[in-house]
């Protein structure tokens, strides 16, 4: 006789995330809230960022047979959140992220986000590509998704920006991700994806700023590679971190190898912010953000 906990449906898993005001009382209500309407903690973590006084919750929770819907769940949780002045999401576990990636002519973090992509390891899904050149297309071809070439000029930049927000439109895109993309959004296109937009740079900066920035780093025999995650704001670069990590160079590394070092962090930095955005991992605090890894 088979094993009846092999035919069991699966449960549905929610994640909630949370900020407010610190104070007493938030985490008994958050759990006695999710205890009263069938809820199974499976993962719950918090930080209280004592200077700023203000507290940060996930909570990663299933429900059994007759427990609420997320629409339920939603509307019985304003309760909990007005009490205590919260910002707050609550999304099914598993529901991908959509994402739109944008990308110029580097394709080392565009190659690397769809391979993972296509193994499963990153919880989004990718209807379509942006890029200001036609070259990385035969890439998004190779794993059947939609390229648009919209170039980029002084001239047509409002118009190419307006594009891009009829494709976020249109696509219901959760996430926008700049996978190397070298153009630099104007302030109202960066204030209208506030939050939803991830960039990936070399962390050299402010130190060796414009073109070729790895071979100033080489000509100063700089000893760390580095890259950096972040959202994009209207301040340029400097929108609240995300992810970051160096590997080590030295005396006998090339200028090729500089940037193959370059190449290979920022893949991986990238990959990782988007891992995050997408599992609901990250909280906005003002000008940083808290990673529940």
């Amino acid at each position: 006789m088979a094993d009846s906990d092999s035919r069991m449906e699966p449960r549905p898993e929610y994640v909630l995330t949370l900020d407010c005001p610190d104070g007493p009382g938030i985490v008994h209500d958050v759990s006695g809230f999710l205890v009263r309407n069938g809820g199974n903690i499976l993962e719950s973590q918090q930080f209280g960022d004592r200077p700023a006084r203000r507290f940060f919750m996930r909570i990663h929770f299933e429900t059994g047979p007759g427990a609420s819907t997320l629409e339920e769940l939603r509307a019985g949780f304003e309760v909990v959140a007005a009490r205590y002045s919260m910002t707050w999401q609550l999304w099914t576990a598993r529901a991908p992220y959509r994402t739109l990636i944008m990308v110029s002519k580097f394709g080392h973090c565009l190659n690397d986000l769809l391979y993972r992509w296509s193994v499963g390891a990153l919880q989004i899904e990718i209807p379509a590509i942006v890029s200001n050149h036609p070259d990385l297309e035969p890439l998004a071809r190779l794993y059947g998704i939609d390229y648009h070439h919209i170039p980029v000029t002084p001239e047509t930049k409002p118009a190419a920006e307006e594009q891009l927000l009829e494709l976020v439109s249109s696509l219901d895109i959760d996430l926008v991700v700049l996978a190397r993309y070298m153009q630099v959004l104007s302030d109202d296109l960066a204030k209208h994806l506030e939050g939803r937009a991830i960039n990936i740079h070399h962390s050299f900066l402010p130190s060796f700023k414009g073109a070729r920035p790895y071979h100033q780093a080489f000509e100063r025999g700089v000893k760390l590679v580095g890259a950096t995650a972040h959202y994009v704001t209207a301040d340029l670069d400097e929108g609240p971190i995300i992810e970051q990590d160096v590997t080590r160079v030295d005396h006998t590394a090339s200028i090729e190898q500089y940037v193959a070092a370059g190449r290979d962090v920022e893949s991986q930095v990238l990959s990782r912010a988007v891992r995050w955005h997408a599992e609901t991992r990250i909280l906005l605090n003002g000008n940083r953000t808290v990673v529940f890894r």
